[in-house]
């Protein structure tokens, strides 16, 4: 028998300035629609049809959003969701939710953005998890996306022998994994003070990567050692796994895969 998981799905706001939420009309990007249906909605349609998953958390800092969808209320009613207001940031926010029920562990996050997810995706993600690894973070290579979809534009993470995009799916398996969110926590701290993310990293490690001489095992064994966390990732075949909405174009984009699914 699969072990039962929880969802964790991060629906916060980006401000007034989101460019997906204005072009919707909405407050909230996770309530902007795709195919007519708010991506929040499809994502968690997607994780209801995934037998592994025993009960989802969305996070968000407006709950009514939630609590008063005709589709989401009557799922939080029957204990099968729970809403958790969003904090300052997404790390912080995976804090809270894993604070907030009992026995949170394993679980896997997700983003609210992410209309194009389907339960073969997940099913993927968790069955090909690293052996060993405490933390683990799904990513497509940049060939399996533009074989696809050559007119996306992704941010491709580059290293020696291949590109990555992420695909917004992490697995956090048991409490060892704490150290990885909050390392990330760290990490968002000093975004904006790249002297101190150097420092953490070593002068080596981030001129090997600049360099394009650094493989993804030496920056997982590097990051492993300063979260205190064996971390992987899973090389998602999926394309259409990596192309979350960001902006009005990937909107677009999702709009039409979609209709071709249909």
């Amino acid at each position: 028998m699969s072990e039962t998981i929880t969802a964790i799905v991060l629906a916060g706001s980006r401000g007034p300035a989101d460019p997906v939420a204005a072009d919707a009309g909405v407050s909230h990007k996770a309530m902007a629609t795709v195919g007519g249906v708010p991506m929040l909605v499809r994502v968690v349609r997607t994780l209801l049809a995934v037998p592994r998953v025993g009960r989802q958390i969305v996070v968000i800092e407006r709950p009514e959003l939630v609590l008063d969808h005709p589709e989401l209320a009557p799922l939080v009613a029957a204990g099968r969701l729970s809403v958790v207001p969003a904090a300052p940031s997404p790390s912080r926010s995976v804090l809270a939710a894993l604070d907030s029920v009992p026995d949170s562990f394993p679980c896997l996050v997700t983003t609210a953005d992410h209309p194009l997810l389907t339960p073969a995706m997940v099913e993927h993600f968790w069955t090909h998890l690293p052996e060993g690894a405490a933390a683990a973070a799904g990513l497509a290579r940049s060939e399996t996306i533009q074989a696809a979809y050559p007119e996306t534009r992704r941010t491709y993470l580059r290293f020696r022998g291949a590109a990555y995009s992420g695909c917004n799916l992490f697995a956090f398996r048991s409490e060892a994994a704490r150290g990885a969110v909050t390392f990330w926590r760290r990490v968002e701290q000093d975004r904006k003070k790249p002297w101190r993310m150097i420092r953490l990293l070593g002068i080596p490690v981030l001129l090997s990567f600049l360099l394009g001489r650094l493989t993804i095992a030496s920056a997982l064994d590097r990051l492993g050692r300063l979260t205190g966390a064996p971390l992987g990732i899973v090389d998602m075949p999926f394309a259409e796994a990596a192309i979350d909405v960001d902006k009005p174009s990937d909107r677009a984009l999702a709009e039409a895969i979609l209709a071709g699914r249909g």
